[in-house]
Protein backbone atom coordinates (compact mmCIF):
# COMPACT_ATOMS: atom_id res chain seq x y z
CA UNK A 1 0.00 0.00 0.00
CA UNK A 2 1.41 3.41 -1.06
CA UNK A 3 0.73 6.47 1.32
CA UNK A 4 1.04 9.66 0.09
CA UNK A 5 1.53 12.72 2.38
CA UNK A 6 0.37 16.13 2.00
CA UNK A 7 3.26 17.71 0.65
CA UNK A 8 3.35 14.55 -1.60
CA UNK A 9 -0.25 15.68 -3.25
CA UNK A 10 0.56 19.42 -3.24
CA UNK A 11 3.47 18.31 -5.18
CA UNK A 12 2.38 15.84 -7.82
CA UNK A 13 -1.17 17.69 -8.25
CA UNK A 14 -0.85 20.94 -10.17
CA UNK A 15 -3.83 23.42 -10.18
CA UNK A 16 -4.22 22.80 -14.29
CA UNK A 17 -4.24 19.65 -14.03
CA UNK A 18 -6.85 19.36 -11.60
CA UNK A 19 -9.08 21.57 -13.57
CA UNK A 20 -8.41 19.33 -16.20
CA UNK A 21 -9.54 16.09 -13.99
CA UNK A 22 -12.28 18.13 -12.75
CA UNK A 23 -14.21 19.01 -16.31
CA UNK A 24 -13.70 15.16 -17.57
CA UNK A 25 -15.18 13.97 -13.79
CA UNK A 26 -17.94 16.26 -13.90
CA UNK A 27 -18.60 15.26 -17.31
CA UNK A 28 -18.67 11.73 -16.62
CA UNK A 29 -21.16 12.13 -13.78
CA UNK A 30 -23.33 14.17 -16.28
CA UNK A 31 -22.86 10.62 -18.80
CA UNK A 32 -24.26 8.01 -15.67
CA UNK A 33 -20.59 7.08 -15.51
CA UNK A 34 -20.38 7.18 -11.95
CA UNK A 35 -21.62 5.51 -8.52
CA UNK A 36 -22.11 8.22 -6.04
CA UNK A 37 -24.01 7.66 -3.08
CA UNK A 38 -25.17 10.73 -0.53
CA UNK A 39 -22.40 11.15 2.06
CA UNK A 40 -22.82 9.55 5.06
CA UNK A 41 -22.46 12.95 8.17
CA UNK A 42 -23.16 12.49 12.02
CA UNK A 43 -22.39 14.83 14.29
CA UNK A 44 -19.29 15.19 16.58
CA UNK A 45 -17.95 17.23 19.28
CA UNK A 46 -17.33 20.54 17.42
CA UNK A 47 -18.48 19.53 14.10
CA UNK A 48 -18.97 16.52 11.83
CA UNK A 49 -17.55 13.29 10.36
CA UNK A 50 -18.36 12.51 6.91
CA UNK A 51 -17.70 9.45 4.75
CA UNK A 52 -17.83 9.91 0.90
CA UNK A 53 -17.48 6.39 -1.44
CA UNK A 54 -17.77 6.84 -4.79
CA UNK A 55 -16.59 4.48 -8.06
CA UNK A 56 -16.28 5.37 -11.47
CA UNK A 57 -16.25 3.41 -14.46
CA UNK A 58 -13.86 5.11 -16.78
CA UNK A 59 -10.70 4.47 -15.22
CA UNK A 60 -12.04 2.08 -13.44
CA UNK A 61 -11.72 3.50 -9.78
CA UNK A 62 -13.08 2.78 -6.42
CA UNK A 63 -13.02 4.40 -2.99
CA UNK A 64 -13.79 6.59 -0.28
CA UNK A 65 -12.98 9.76 1.72
CA UNK A 66 -13.11 10.11 5.60
CA UNK A 67 -12.84 13.50 7.16
CA UNK A 68 -13.62 15.44 10.32
CA UNK A 69 -14.64 18.83 9.80
CA UNK A 70 -14.23 20.97 12.69
CA UNK A 71 -14.79 25.00 11.80
CA UNK A 72 -13.43 26.00 15.15
CA UNK A 73 -10.22 25.15 13.33
CA UNK A 74 -10.23 28.04 11.16
CA UNK A 75 -7.52 30.35 11.70
CA UNK A 76 -5.14 27.58 13.99
CA UNK A 77 -2.91 25.32 12.70
CA UNK A 78 -5.33 22.51 11.71
CA UNK A 79 -7.26 22.46 8.48
CA UNK A 80 -10.65 22.53 9.13
CA UNK A 81 -11.38 19.76 7.01
CA UNK A 82 -9.00 16.40 7.49
CA UNK A 83 -8.65 12.60 7.27
CA UNK A 84 -7.59 10.57 4.61
CA UNK A 85 -8.86 9.38 0.83
CA UNK A 86 -8.57 5.72 0.23
CA UNK A 87 -8.10 3.78 -3.25
CA UNK A 88 -9.01 0.59 -3.91
CA UNK A 89 -7.84 -1.90 -6.75
CA UNK A 90 -10.75 -2.82 -8.98
CA UNK A 91 -10.11 -6.12 -9.39
CA UNK A 92 -8.83 -7.78 -6.69
CA UNK A 93 -9.72 -5.48 -4.05
CA UNK A 94 -6.81 -4.45 -2.56
CA UNK A 95 -6.06 -1.20 -0.87
CA UNK A 96 -3.70 0.77 -3.16
CA UNK A 97 -3.35 3.40 -1.51
CA UNK A 98 -3.72 6.30 1.72
CA UNK A 99 -3.38 9.85 0.74
CA UNK A 100 -3.60 13.43 2.96
CA UNK A 101 -7.47 14.27 2.43
CA UNK A 102 -6.73 18.01 3.39
CA UNK A 103 -4.76 18.52 0.48
CA UNK A 104 -6.58 16.70 -2.23
CA UNK A 105 -9.66 18.56 -0.92
CA UNK A 106 -8.32 21.89 -0.48
CA UNK A 107 -7.19 21.42 -4.88
CA UNK A 108 -9.93 19.65 -6.22
CA UNK A 109 -12.57 21.85 -4.74
CA UNK A 110 -11.19 24.92 -6.03
CA UNK A 111 -10.70 23.34 -9.41
CA UNK A 112 -13.90 22.46 -9.50
CA UNK A 113 -14.99 25.80 -9.05
CA UNK A 114 -12.51 26.68 -12.13
CA UNK A 115 -14.29 24.39 -14.43
CA UNK A 116 -17.58 25.91 -13.45
CA UNK A 117 -16.41 29.59 -14.07
CA UNK A 118 -14.87 28.13 -17.40
CA UNK A 119 -18.36 27.07 -18.29
CA UNK A 120 -20.24 29.96 -16.99
CA UNK A 121 -18.38 33.25 -16.61
CA UNK A 122 -17.98 35.66 -18.92
CA UNK A 123 -15.11 34.94 -21.62
CA UNK A 124 -13.90 38.95 -20.87
CA UNK A 125 -14.00 38.20 -17.46
CA UNK A 126 -11.06 39.72 -15.62
CA UNK A 127 -11.41 40.92 -12.37
CA UNK A 128 -12.20 38.68 -9.31
CA UNK A 129 -13.25 38.78 -5.40
CA UNK A 130 -12.99 36.91 -2.61
CA UNK A 131 -14.79 36.36 0.23
CA UNK A 132 -12.75 34.35 2.86
CA UNK A 133 -8.84 34.08 2.94
CA UNK A 134 -8.18 30.84 4.09
CA UNK A 135 -7.19 27.78 2.35
CA UNK A 136 -10.50 27.87 -0.11
CA UNK A 137 -9.54 31.20 -0.69
CA UNK A 138 -5.82 30.74 -1.80
CA UNK A 139 -7.13 27.92 -3.72
CA UNK A 140 -9.78 29.73 -5.23
CA UNK A 141 -6.97 32.49 -6.48
CA UNK A 142 -5.28 30.07 -8.43
CA UNK A 143 -7.82 28.31 -10.02
CA UNK A 144 -9.35 31.04 -11.28
CA UNK A 145 -6.12 32.41 -12.56
CA UNK A 146 -5.91 28.98 -14.14
CA UNK A 147 -8.95 29.79 -16.40
CA UNK A 148 -9.79 33.36 -16.96
CA UNK A 149 -6.84 35.85 -17.70
CA UNK A 150 -7.37 38.11 -14.82
CA UNK A 151 -5.66 41.69 -13.99
CA UNK A 152 -7.63 42.56 -10.70
CA UNK A 153 -8.87 41.10 -7.58
CA UNK A 154 -10.40 42.41 -4.15
CA UNK A 155 -10.24 40.27 -0.61
CA UNK A 156 -12.38 40.30 2.11
CA UNK A 157 -12.08 38.28 5.12
CA UNK A 158 -13.29 38.98 8.82
CA UNK A 159 -9.33 38.87 9.38
CA UNK A 160 -7.74 41.84 7.69
CA UNK A 161 -4.16 39.87 8.17
CA UNK A 162 -5.30 37.01 5.72
CA UNK A 163 -6.72 39.14 2.98
CA UNK A 164 -3.74 41.35 3.25
CA UNK A 165 -1.97 38.46 2.95
CA UNK A 166 -3.84 36.79 0.23
CA UNK A 167 -3.60 40.07 -1.67
CA UNK A 168 0.05 39.62 -1.45
CA UNK A 169 -0.05 36.68 -3.12
CA UNK A 170 -1.94 37.55 -5.94
CA UNK A 171 0.31 40.50 -6.61
CA UNK A 172 3.62 38.47 -6.25
CA UNK A 173 2.65 35.08 -7.69
CA UNK A 174 -0.04 36.28 -9.82
CA UNK A 175 0.77 39.70 -10.61
CA UNK A 176 -2.80 40.94 -10.13
CA UNK A 177 -3.57 44.52 -9.38
CA UNK A 178 -4.94 43.09 -5.57
CA UNK A 179 -6.16 44.61 -2.34
CA UNK A 180 -7.42 43.89 0.81
CA UNK A 181 -10.58 45.39 1.66
CA UNK A 182 -12.56 46.61 4.48
CA UNK A 183 -16.29 45.01 3.36
CA UNK A 184 -18.35 42.26 2.03
CA UNK A 185 -19.73 44.28 -0.44
CA UNK A 186 -16.76 46.28 -1.90
CA UNK A 187 -15.52 42.66 -3.03
CA UNK A 188 -18.51 41.78 -4.24
CA UNK A 189 -19.77 44.95 -6.35
CA UNK A 190 -18.78 45.26 -10.28
CA UNK A 191 -16.55 42.24 -10.22
CA UNK A 192 -16.89 40.24 -12.92
CA UNK A 193 -16.07 36.46 -10.41
CA UNK A 194 -17.00 36.38 -7.24
CA UNK A 195 -16.04 33.04 -4.99
CA UNK A 196 -17.64 32.99 -1.62
CA UNK A 197 -15.43 30.60 0.79
CA UNK A 198 -16.07 31.25 3.81
CA UNK A 199 -16.91 29.52 7.59
CA UNK A 200 -19.98 31.53 7.63
CA UNK A 201 -23.25 30.13 8.73
CA UNK A 202 -25.01 33.43 7.60
CA UNK A 203 -25.11 35.42 4.74
CA UNK A 204 -21.96 37.47 4.04
CA UNK A 205 -23.04 37.57 0.20
CA UNK A 206 -25.61 39.55 -0.24
CA UNK A 207 -27.52 39.55 -4.02
CA UNK A 208 -28.39 43.27 -3.86
CA UNK A 209 -24.81 43.52 -4.63
CA UNK A 210 -24.08 41.93 -7.44
CA UNK A 211 -23.62 43.38 -10.68
CA UNK A 212 -25.27 42.03 -14.03
CA UNK A 213 -22.95 39.58 -15.44
CA UNK A 214 -20.97 38.36 -12.43
CA UNK A 215 -20.45 35.03 -11.83
CA UNK A 216 -20.38 33.27 -8.48
CA UNK A 217 -18.92 30.28 -6.91
CA UNK A 218 -20.09 29.62 -3.78
CA UNK A 219 -18.44 27.04 -1.79
CA UNK A 220 -17.90 27.22 1.83
CA UNK A 221 -21.53 26.03 3.36
CA UNK A 222 -22.48 22.62 3.03
CA UNK A 223 -25.15 21.80 5.37
CA UNK A 224 -28.83 22.99 5.78
CA UNK A 225 -28.24 25.13 8.85
CA UNK A 226 -25.46 26.90 7.29
CA UNK A 227 -25.78 29.81 4.62
CA UNK A 228 -22.88 31.64 2.70
CA UNK A 229 -24.92 33.07 0.20
CA UNK A 230 -28.64 34.85 0.79
CA UNK A 231 -31.81 34.08 -0.98
CA UNK A 232 -31.53 37.15 -3.18
CA UNK A 233 -28.00 35.81 -4.44
CA UNK A 234 -29.93 32.58 -5.36
CA UNK A 235 -32.87 34.41 -7.14
CA UNK A 236 -31.37 36.61 -9.30
CA UNK A 237 -29.06 33.84 -10.61
CA UNK A 238 -29.16 31.22 -12.86
CA UNK A 239 -27.98 28.65 -10.59
CA UNK A 240 -25.95 25.38 -11.37
CA UNK A 241 -24.64 22.80 -9.15
CA UNK A 242 -21.88 19.86 -9.09
CA UNK A 243 -25.37 17.05 -8.39
CA UNK A 244 -28.65 17.87 -7.79
CA UNK A 245 -29.61 15.07 -5.29
CA UNK A 246 -26.56 16.21 -2.92
CA UNK A 247 -27.90 20.22 -3.63
CA UNK A 248 -31.72 19.66 -3.00
CA UNK A 249 -30.88 17.82 0.38
CA UNK A 250 -27.87 19.18 1.81
CA UNK A 251 -26.94 23.25 1.36
CA UNK A 252 -28.98 25.62 3.64
CA UNK A 253 -27.67 28.00 0.32
CA UNK A 254 -30.49 26.31 -1.66
CA UNK A 255 -32.94 24.55 0.51
CA UNK A 256 -33.89 27.93 2.55
CA UNK A 257 -35.12 29.17 -0.64
CA UNK A 258 -37.00 26.25 -1.28
CA UNK A 259 -38.64 26.01 2.02
CA UNK A 260 -39.44 30.06 1.65
CA UNK A 261 -41.09 29.53 -1.40
CA UNK A 262 -38.56 31.55 -3.28
CA UNK A 263 -37.97 29.09 -5.89
CA UNK A 264 -38.51 26.09 -6.38
CA UNK A 265 -36.29 22.63 -7.31
CA UNK A 266 -35.95 23.79 -11.01
CA UNK A 267 -34.63 26.76 -10.62
CA UNK A 268 -31.67 24.49 -10.66
CA UNK A 269 -31.02 24.60 -14.41
CA UNK A 270 -28.11 21.77 -14.51
CA UNK A 271 -25.27 20.12 -13.21
CA UNK A 272 -21.97 21.77 -14.82
CA UNK A 273 -20.96 18.56 -15.89
CA UNK A 274 -24.56 18.58 -18.11
CA UNK A 275 -23.56 22.29 -19.27
CA UNK A 276 -19.75 20.81 -20.18
CA UNK A 277 -21.50 17.56 -22.06
CA UNK A 278 -24.28 20.21 -23.87
CA UNK A 279 -27.27 18.50 -21.95
CA UNK A 280 -28.34 21.80 -20.22
CA UNK A 281 -27.98 25.44 -21.16
CA UNK A 282 -25.23 27.38 -19.58
CA UNK A 283 -25.24 31.16 -20.32
CA UNK A 284 -27.69 33.07 -22.32
CA UNK A 285 -26.33 36.44 -22.28
CA UNK A 286 -23.33 38.50 -21.18
CA UNK A 287 -26.05 40.31 -18.47
CA UNK A 288 -26.82 36.93 -16.80
CA UNK A 289 -26.03 36.41 -12.87
CA UNK A 290 -24.56 32.75 -13.15
CA UNK A 291 -24.05 30.75 -9.52
CA UNK A 292 -22.41 27.80 -8.76
CA UNK A 293 -23.25 26.17 -5.73
CA UNK A 294 -20.10 23.51 -4.78
CA UNK A 295 -20.40 20.82 -2.26
CA UNK A 296 -17.82 18.70 -3.02
CA UNK A 297 -18.11 14.96 -4.18
CA UNK A 298 -16.61 12.07 -3.20
CA UNK A 299 -15.85 11.34 -7.41
CA UNK A 300 -14.01 14.38 -7.48
CA UNK A 301 -11.84 12.72 -4.83
CA UNK A 302 -11.23 9.51 -6.15
CA UNK A 303 -10.10 10.73 -9.48
CA UNK A 304 -7.66 13.14 -8.14
CA UNK A 305 -6.53 9.79 -5.99
CA UNK A 306 -6.59 7.91 -9.40
CA UNK A 307 -4.11 10.33 -10.95
CA UNK A 308 -1.84 10.67 -7.79
CA UNK A 309 -1.42 7.04 -7.87
CA UNK A 310 -0.11 6.68 -10.98
CA UNK A 311 1.65 9.88 -10.62
CA UNK A 312 4.00 8.97 -7.62
CA UNK A 313 4.09 5.35 -9.01
CA UNK A 314 5.84 7.19 -12.24
CA UNK A 315 7.83 9.54 -10.27
CA UNK A 316 8.51 7.02 -6.60
CA UNK A 317 6.69 9.17 -4.69
CA UNK A 318 5.03 7.94 -1.32
CA UNK A 319 5.94 5.29 1.50
CA UNK A 320 5.25 2.08 1.04
CA UNK A 321 3.31 -0.07 3.67
CA UNK A 322 2.45 -3.96 4.24
CA UNK A 323 -0.89 -3.62 5.16
CA UNK A 324 -2.09 -7.02 4.58
CA UNK A 325 -4.91 -8.93 2.45
CA UNK A 326 -2.64 -11.34 0.40
CA UNK A 327 -2.21 -15.09 1.27
CA UNK A 328 1.35 -16.14 2.30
Amino acid sequence: MLVLSQSDVHRLLTMPKCVELMRETLSALARGEATLPLRTVFAIPDGAFAVMPAALSNPSTVGAKLITVLPKNHGTQYDSHQGAVLLFDTGNGSLLSVMDASSITQIRTAAASGVATDALARQSATSLGILGAGVQGQSHLEAMCAVRPLKSAKIWSRNRDSAESLAKVAREKFGLDAAAVGSASEAVTGLDIVCATTSATEPVLLGEWLTPGTHVNAVGASQRHAREIDSATVVRSRLYVDRRESALKEPGDIIVPIENGEITPDHILGEVGEVLIGTAPGRTSDSDITLFKSLGLAIEDLASAHFLYAEARRQHAGVEVELGGMRH
